[in-house]
């Protein structure tokens, strides 16, 4: 049998050890960060959104990842420092992991399997080939800031590139309707 998805595995910036199982019943945005990426800004409508909308039950976990061009160099402690620093951010954020390739993370291979199609980028993809990158294919990740979002009963329900911000419409929407599930 297959472990659920609150039993994946997770360590927390601080260095805790632990799993999902705290989020269940909860609406959650997971979102792959990264400190020095053009779109690091959207932590401002991140933060935005969550308070907002924890009251109502969403939760917004922060993954810090160095997949992409070496955006997120910093270590746990940096990474949660400039987080706080630059854009408040109050989030749960955990521990640098992997979201693609041989070493990526239990939590990313499942998101990513459960979920292989995203809303929207293909003209962020665009963008990222005029930039001299190589856009990864799906199911995988396609850059920093990409979100799924995942209902109260641990399924994910939706993926959103990483171009669509928290207070794009689209996004919104659809976390409105999980909330009011």
């Amino acid at each position: 049998m297959s472990q659920s998805f609150y039993d994946i595995p997770v360590k927390t910036i601080s260095g805790q050890d632990g799993t999902l199982a705290p989020y269940q019943g909860k609406v959650l945005l997971i979102v792959n960060v990264a400190s020095k990426c053009g779109l690091t800004p959207q932590y401002e409508a991140l933060e935005k959104c969550y308070q907002a909308q924890r009251e109502q039950g969403l939760e917004i976990l922060g993954f810090p990842a160095n997949n992409f061009k070496g955006q997120e160099p910093g270590t746990d402690e940096e990474i949660q420092q400039f987080c706080s620093l630059n854009y408040n951010v109050s989030f749960p954020l955990f521990s640098k992991i992997s979201v693609v390739g041989e070493d990526q993370h239990p939590l990313y291979h499942y998101l990513t399997q459960t979920q292989p199609q995203r809303i929207g980028g293909e003209d962020f993809a665009e963008r990222l080939k005029s930039f001299g990158n190589t856009p990864n294919e799906l199911p995988d990740v396609l850059w920093n800031f990409e979100k799924f979002l995942v209902n109260r009963n641990g399924e994910v329900v939706a993926r959103f590139a990483p171009n669509i911000t928290a207070d794009d419409p689209q996004l919104v929407e659809a976390i409105n309707a999980e909330l009011a599930k």
